[in-house]
């Protein structure tokens, strides 16, 4: 694929069925800014003013309990509810109807300081499995058709509180880009029979060039047709439709290569690397899914450095998405920014 390198092109995204153009040509100009890093500060493990942190206050007036792992709650201030009347309005084409939902928090650790990339691959596996819990749980409420499982870290990201949580919104409908991965995923098994993500990852596993990092069960790459800098997909090497279908060792496995992954970003720019990340899986409304494949986006909005972002303007809001660097370099960069932490090479340099 030598030709990709420096011509001008658009890709394929076979999961949505969208286009993206490349331009790899560009990055051979001029670069002026300045590359930033920002300071390295020890955050606290416990802060007293966070509604997260154990035994504080929440927003709504609840109390967390003094909790030593994982913790979940429903959301004080949620953006769905899961009661009302249902309604519809249809007036031309003006057209509404109710939503109802029910959006929860989950606590990784009572640690307030701590994130994916410096949690233990024991205390993150305390968190995949509590993430298949709430996707049981939540999913067996009747009106109930998504869960949908996200972490937005960072102030980039529109996160509002730094210490280390994830949403998880249990919604009646199936969302847009859920719906566009379904009929894809679908089309493709009634035409050749077998899974999309499942051949994507044999090709990518033969290609090589893309791959960021793997273990036994779970293979992090840059795909073909990202649409962020250094977006990133992840897959499971065995074919299932949702995160409670995990062994135990599979459990730790998306453990471990989370936080690898994460550590990547992190080092990449030596900063905190803010991303929003998410799962898509089956839904939930005792349909038959075959086609489905569970995976998770990373959706990483940095560009040159911790306060360079890329930003989608322009062509890419009223035309459609374009990028400068490959996926290919994307990749690359990634798969040299190593596994070390760079605190922790920070510290072991000081000593």
């Amino acid at each position: 694929m030598s030709l990709l390198a420096d011509a001008p092109h658009r890709r394929y995204n076979a999961l949505t069925g969208d286009w993206v153009i490349v331009s790899p040509h560009r990055t051979k100009r001029p670069w002026q800014g300045q590359v930033e890093r920002l300071p390295h500060a020890t955050p606290p493990s416990y802060d007293p003013s966070c509604y997260l942190c154990p035994g504080n206050e929440r927003a709504g007036g609840h109390r967390n309990p003094a909790y030593q792992s994982t913790f979940v709650f429903d959301n004080d201030f949620a953006a769905l509810l899961p009661t009302g009347d249902p309604f519809a309005l249809n007036i031309g084409l003006l057209r509404a109807r109710s939503e109802r939902g029910l959006c929860r928090v989950l606590c990784f650790s009572p640690h307030h300081g701590l994130t994916v990339s410096r949690m233990s691959d024991d205390a993150l596996s305390l968190v995949v499995a509590a993430w298949g819990t709430q996707f049981r749980e939540l999913g067996a409420m009747d009106f109930v058709r998504t869960v949908q499982i996200f972490e937005n870290r960072g102030d980039m990201m529109g996160a509002s509180n730094p210490h280390p949580h994830c949403q998880l919104w249990a919604v009646e409908s199936i969302p847009f880009e859920h719906a566009r991965e379904l009929e894809t995923q679908s089309a493709h098994r009634a035409k050749r029979g077998s899974c999309l993500l499942c051949d994507y990852l044999s090709q990518e596993l033969h290609e090589a060039e893309r791959i960021v990092c793997e273990n036994d069960s779970f293979v992090a790459l840059v795909p073909f047709w990202a649409v962020w800098p250094f977006e990133t997909l992840l897959l499971p090497r065995r074919h299932m439709a949702a995160i409670d279908e995990l062994t135990t060792a599979e459990r730790r496995d998306l453990a471990n290569i989370m936080r690898r992954l994460t550590t990547r970003y992190d080092n990449l720019f030596e900063s905190p690397f803010p991303y929003s990340m998410g799962f898509h899986q089956r839904p939930t409304d005792g349909g038959d899914y075959p086609h489905v494949h569970l995976h998770a986006h990373y959706y990483p909005p940095l560009l040159r450095s911790a306060t360079v972002r890329k930003f989608m303007v322009g062509f890419e809001m009223l035309g459609g998405p374009a990028r400068d660097i490959t996926p290919e370099s994307a990749a690359e960069r990634l798969r040299a920014a190593g596994e070390i932490h760079y605190l922790d090479q920070t510290e072991s340099n000081a000593t």
